[in-house]
C-alpha cells in the first residue's frame, strides 16, 4: 500500500501551509485553531521546511517570547524530508521511526499535493489489520 491511496480522497484545499515570511505568532494561532502538530512551509510555490510545535517550542526555550515576532523561517526544520505518493506506508512509518519526526510533505514533480501525519499512517494501518481479521475470519467460517 502506499500514500497515494491515502491521500488519493484529498484535493489541494485540504492543506494547511505558511510561506517562510509568515511571524511565528500566526503559525502558532493556526496550529492551535486547526488543532494540528506542524505545517509545511512554503517559498515561490516550493516546499522550504516544516514549522511543528516542537520547533516552537524548542525556540521558546532558547530564546523566550521574542521567537513569536520572527518569521517562521528563522526556526523551521529545514530541508523538509519529503515522500512521493508512490512511498509505501511501511517506508514512511520507517521513516518518521528513524528521524524521529511525526508529519511529511507529499511531493510529486516538486509540487507539494498533500501533507500526511503520522496519525493518517497509524489510521490506514489498523484499517487493513481489520480488514486482513474480518477476511480470515470469514474464510474460517465459509471452512
Amino acid at each position: 500500500m502506499n500514500i497515494a491511496r491515502i491521500i488519493a480522497q484529498r484535493g489541494p484545499s485540504d492543506i494547511i501551509a505558511c510561506d517562510c515570511t509568515t511571524p511565528v505568532s500566526e503559525v502558532v494561532r493556526t496550529l492551535s485553531a486547526r488543532r494540528i502538530g506542524a505545517l509545511p512551509v512554503m517559498k515561490d510555490g516550493k516546499v522550504v521546511g516544516i514549522v511543528s510545535e516542537r520547533d516552537v517550542i524548542y525556540r521558546l526555550a532558547d530564546h523566550g517570547g521574542s521567537c513569536l515576532d520572527l518569521p517562521v523561517e528563522d526556526i523551521m526544520t529545514s530541508p523538509a524530508v519529503t515522500v512521493a505518493p508512490s512511498t509505501t506506508v511501511d517506508e514512511a512509518l520507517g521513516l518518521m521511526t528513524r528521524r524521529r519526526f511525526r508529519h511529511f510533505p507529499v511531493v510529486e514533480d516538486g509540487a507539494l499535493i498533500a501533507f500526511i501525519s503520522i496519525g493518517d499512517l497509524v489510521k490506514h494501518k489498523m484499517d487493513e489489520v481489520q480488514h486482513e481479521a474480518e477476511a480470515l475470519r470469514s474464510y474460517i467460517t465459509a471452512g
